[in-house]
Formats: structure tokens, sequence, C-alpha cells
């Protein structure tokens, strides 16, 4: 079954927005830390994890891997591929990382697997920040976010030849 999302808007990031964000996401975490690790959530979350962890000298870094959205952006049965089991006491001490919370239905599946952990995200929609305990920015539920490894430079017509507001 699959959950429409309903998305009219687009947002692009960019690499050095992205990662601007990922050490503002940082210096925020830095008032929980130390943790005994980081938690990617494949696949979104491995650059921003990559970041923390630099930035808060974290060397265990660990994956949760999860598929919920569709290539035609919608969610649809949540597979779990890699799960926490090996997390000790339930996540006490660590950090999840993603690049966003949007329905919260991978969130919500994350946190029952390791629910002491700390949930930290740098884009976060409405809909799924009760799933979150710490994140940058906040985007229309409407929105689906860009992210550097969706896009690719390309040409762009002129204003004059393409009169159509950008995306």
């Amino acid at each position: 079954m699959a959950i429409e999302t309903g998305y009219t808007k687009y947002f692009p990031v960019s690499w050095e927005e992205l990662h601007r964000n990922g050490r503002a996401l940082a210096w925020r975490l830095m008032e929980k830390a130390p943790f005994k690790g980081v938690i990617a959530v494949t696949r979104g979350g491995l650059v921003p994890a990559a970041i923390v962890a630099r930035e808060l000298d974290i060397r265990h870094i660990d994956t949760v891997c999860i598929a919920a959205y569709r290539n035609d952006k919608t969610v649809g049965e949540v597979k779990i591929i890699k799960g926490l089991e090996h997390i000790p006491d339930r996540g006490d001490g660590w950090v999840i990382v993603d690049d966003l919370v949007d329905s919260g239905v991978t969130a919500r599946h994350v946190r029952q697997m390791v629910p002491k952990a700390h949930f930290a995200t740098i884009y976060g929609k409405p809909k799924g920040l009760e799933q979150v305990d710490t994140f940058i920015t906040e985007v229309s539920q409407d929105t689906w976010i860009l992210f550097p490894w969706d896009q690719a430079p390309s040409f762009v017509k002129p204003i004059v030849e393409n009169p159509q507001p950008p995306r």
C-alpha cells in the first residue's frame, strides 16, 4: 500500500548548504555529547552522519538500512535491510542521523529499534517532527527536497526564452 505524498514544491540543496547544515547539526548536538557512536540511516543519512561524526570526533559509525520511499515519491511498505539488534542498551548514548524526517514512517521504525538513542536530522517536516529530538531547518510538508546526490548541473534557458519561475 502506497501513501500519497502530495509534493508540489521542490527545495534544491547544494553540497555547500548540506555541509553547512551538517556542521550546524553537530553544533546543536555538542550539548548532548559525548556520544558512544553515530547511526546513519541509509541512504540519505550517510553524508550528514559523516559530517556529524567528523565534527564531534566520533569514530564508531554504524548504519541502519531501511527503505520506505519509492522512486515515484510515495511511501510504500517499510523494508528493514539491516537492523540495529547489535547496538547495546537500546541505543542509550548513541545519536541517529538522517537527512530529513518527512512523514515520520522511517523514523518511527528506527526509534523502535533503539528507543533511547538521540534522533537528529538536518531537515524536518511537520508530520515527522515529533519523531526527532534535534533538527536544523523545517520545510513544508508539500516540499520535495532535492539533495545534491539527486541533482546534476545542466543548461537552463535564459528567462526570456523560458518565463517559468525556477523550481
